[in-house]
């Protein structure tokens, strides 16, 4: 039963932009559930844009409008989170 309501569940993403000599806080570009989503983590994963699964903060940026800044509530989360790719972009370019 449990792996049948796993299925059942859909997949959720949002995509995040943030460009400090343009904007005060990142914004969310794009957000979706089910085949959108995995259009979205698709797309990503072509253009080469790191992809982490949190699924809390997921829920709480998926409430937001497109284009709409984060509020100061969720700076933490993202912070982290760009400082995982911040992370993985640095380590790219140190093997290389």
């Amino acid at each position: 039963m449990k792996n049948q309501s796993n299925k059942l569940k859909r997949k959720e993403a949002v995509a995040l932009s943030y460009r400090s000599d343009m904007q005060d806080a990142p914004a969310v570009i794009a957000k979706g559930k089910g085949i959108t989503a995995e259009n979205i983590v698709e797309k990503a994963k072509e253009s080469g844009v790191p992809i982490q699964e949190d699924p809390s903060l997921v829920g709480l940026l998926g409430q937001l409008d497109i284009n709409q800044s984060i509020p100061e509530e969720l700076y933490q989360a993202v912070a982290e989170v760009f400082a995982f790719i911040y992370r993985l972009d640095r380590n790219e370019i140190d093997r290389t």
